[in-house]
């Protein structure tokens, strides 16, 4: 069974900010990409395209974790705690909106007894 979690963190940055905040979060990159169970970490950005019409916040990072462990522990490191501090929740920071979400390849209930 996988452990995998898949993580989607979405942000939206203030008026004039986009440039600034995507600069910000690929610095996140490097040393998250370093971590124990890490298996992708990327800082993508919204394109245009007529096959792909719905909505999304402008930032997103792609995130694929070993398991939920290693997804919580990078939620723990010091980088990315300051980062959501400053950024997130300061109100000089740069996001004007955020949504982070986890997923599982799963089914629910997967390998679960029969009760």
């Amino acid at each position: 069974m996988s452990q995998k979690v898949y993580c989607i963190a979405m942000f939206r940055a203030k008026p004039g900010q986009e440039n600034a905040l995507f600069k910000i979060l690929q610095s996140l990159e490097p040393n998250s990409q370093r971590e124990d169970g890490c298996i992708q970490y990327l800082a993508t950005r919204h394109v245009q395209s007529d096959f792909a019409t719905g909505e999304s916040f402008p930032l997103v990072f792609n995130e694929i974790w070993a398991s939920k462990a290693a997804f919580e522990a990078h939620c723990q490191r010091k980088e990315i705690v300051a980062f959501f501090e400053q950024q997130c929740v300061a109100e000089d920071g740069l996001v004007e909106a955020h949504n982070v979400c986890v997923y599982s390849d799963q089914p629910a209930h997967y390998d679960a007894p029969n009760v």
